[in-house]
């Protein structure tokens, strides 16, 4: 009943109304990156969601598309600006995303959404993080976050379908916003963004 229903209605409820007390932070940030994107503030990417099914992923934009002599775009140490930086430290750049929540994309706590080519190389456990709607946070969120290897990410992505309950998430949330207060495992030591997954690591 509450993966099914319940869960689906709450985050509806927590989408709405986060989207309506936040709306003063949305636009402050919206503006900021407006200018400094040369007026491209969101980033859009297809996603693989439930059951596979791909959309569109909304955030805001926190790097630059700035190329070389040779059209190619700079590394993504290069390109994340400081306003960029802090915007993902805080998480800010997730806001967003209770629009793809709002339109049954994504829930509110899930496995992350990850990349469409990666989905050739899951194995058949790994597959298994499809099976519910991605989340904006999710269980590896809480326990490392980007600072963990691909393997451990999915070995919890699987526990939390596993368990997946309203206390769960309840406790997921909470954990979230301790990690977000104290910037724990934005990324992996020495890197801007987080490492491409190749089916060994």
């Amino acid at each position: 009943m509450y993966k099914n229903l319940i869960k689906r209605m709450i985050d509806f409820l927590i989408a709405f109304t986060g989207l309506i007390f936040l709306s003063p932070v949305f636009a402050v940030v919206l503006v900021i990156l407006y200018i400094q994107n040369d007026g491209k503030p969101f980033f859009f990417q297809t996603r693989p969601g439930l059951n596979e099914r791909l959309f569109r992923i909304i955030k805001f934009k926190t790097m630059t598309d700035k190329k070389d002599s040779q059209g190619n775009l700079l590394p993504d140490s290069d390109r994340l600006t400081k306003v960029g930086s802090f915007v993902r430290q805080t998480s800010l750049d997730e806001i967003p995303q209770l629009i793809n929540v709002l339109k049954g994309d994504m829930s509110i706590i899930g496995p992350r959404p990850l990349l469409p080519q990666y989905l050739s190389l899951y194995n058949e456990s790994q597959k298994r993080r499809h099976e519910v709607r991605p989340g904006i946070t999710g269980w590896a969120q809480v326990n490392g976050r980007n600072a963990i290897s691909w393997a451990k990410k999915f070995e919890l992505d699987v526990w939390y379908i596993d368990h997946l309950s309203f206390a769960l998430d309840c406790e997921i949330i909470f954990l979230t916003f301790k990690k977000v207060f104290k910037k724990e495992g934005i990324n992996k030591e020495g890197q801007a963004t987080t490492e491409v997954f190749n089916g060994n690591n």
